[in-house]
């Protein structure tokens, strides 16, 4: 089996950033695959990306994130978290051997009256914490929009001002091979980003910062 990841893993070399200004190689190795190798997740492992979320930032150290966790070692709890996901993610990420649901506390703790303006920003940092380290750690993660809310509020019985926002594919690399044809070619295509003047302004909106140009 070790061979067969390797080769896929040399395969999609090219998926490697290649950024314009040096950054960490943690950086340039994260991409967010479809395919997972049919390969468990050590459970140090899971608990170290989920460690790297703990100790992410947060306004007034709130910590507003929450994880539910469902590995294929359960399937009656895998099952359950992968009916949360929309039809089209559920064709892929069943492959996963980890799934998650990432949901946000959106009133300061103690405070249900208020409303946490930056809760989605901080569960935003807490999963690329735990994203970047998972690249460190050899494992892949693929966050997903298409969830089903209310379909998690159910299943999971959450509570009212908690609301399940993301959900996270987690594993080894797979073959693209075992992917449709769309997927499979957005699998093996380049990736690219917009440059640094598209998005750092400078004296006003939309005016590209000298220190880009």
């Amino acid at each position: 089996m070790s061979n067969t990841i390797d080769k896929t893993a040399e395969d999609l070399a090219h998926k490697a950033a290649r950024p314009d200004h040096d950054i960490l190689d943690v950086f340039t190795k994260r991409w967010s695959p479809r395919a997972f190798a049919d390969r468990a997740v050590e459970p140090e492992k899971l608990r170290q990306v989920l460690e790297a979320a703990r100790w992410s930032a947060s306004s007034y150290n709130e910590q507003p994130w929450h994880y539910i966790v469902a590995t294929r070692h359960d399937p009656d709890a895998y099952d359950q978290l992968l009916g949360c996901l929309n039809e089209f993610n559920a064709s892929w990420a069943k492959n996963a051997p980890v799934l998650m649901l990432a949901v946000i506390r959106e009133f300061p703790e103690g405070d249900p009256d208020k409303t946490n303006r930056v809760a989605l920003h901080d569960l935003g940092a807490a999963s690329a914490s735990l994203s970047y380290q998972a690249t460190a750690l050899g494992l892949y993660v693929h966050q997903m929009a298409g969830i089903l809310p209310d379909e998690a509020r159910k299943r999971y019985e959450i509570p009212d001002g908690y609301r399940a926002v993301t959900g996270l594919a987690l594993g080894y690399l797979g073959d693209p091979d075992q992917l449709p044809g769309g997927l499979r070619e957005g699998e093996l295509s380049e990736r690219s980003r917009k440059p640094l003047a598209d998005f750092v302004f400078s004296g006003r909106w939309g005016e590209s910062a000298d220190l880009v140009d």
